[in-house]
């Protein structure tokens, strides 16, 4: 469950809910790759390990508009972490059919966690930068 925030945007749920991901919007290439490189490097820069080191959870990082990675598969039951390493962005996270609201946002060096509880394809989006920066991400639950 997000910590959110009392106000939700209902406007924006209500276009998320039919809003179709294309598999373009997660294609990888040289530049995402870059952009997901540095975004590591601010990451332990930040707090002094990698992500991958981290117990508990797995880690998004949130960069330069971007989902590091922007596709992950996890089992049920597993929280993820995102963690925003811009130096002066926002980011929220709304997960399309989780019946929870839009996260709060999340600012330079704080985080987000949802546990996923459900199996199957799950559609995230950074409320503010979803549409004018295409920053959406999906995870595949799968059964344990």
């Amino acid at each position: 469950m997000f910590q959110t925030h009392p106000l939700t945007r209902a406007a924006l749920v209500a276009v998320f809910a039919s809003f179709a991901f294309a598999p373009a919007a997660f294609a990888g290439d040289d530049d995402t790759a870059a952009i997901c490189a540095e975004a590591e490097e601010r990451y332990q820069k930040i707090f002094g390990a990698p992500s991958s080191e981290v117990s508990g959870a797995t880690v998004v990082l949130m960069y330069d508009y971007n989902f590091c990675p922007a596709q992950i598969s996890v089992p049920v039951g597993t929280t993820v972490r995102w963690v925003n390493v811009d130096k002066r962005t926002s980011h929220s996270v709304l997960v399309k059919d989780s019946g929870q609201p839009e996260s709060d946002r999340a600012f330079p060096e704080e985080v987000i966690e949802f546990t996923f509880l459900e199996p199957g394809p799950q559609d995230y989006l950074c409320g503010p930068h979803w549409e004018t920066q295409n920053m959406i991400g999906m995870v595949t639950v799968t059964p344990e």
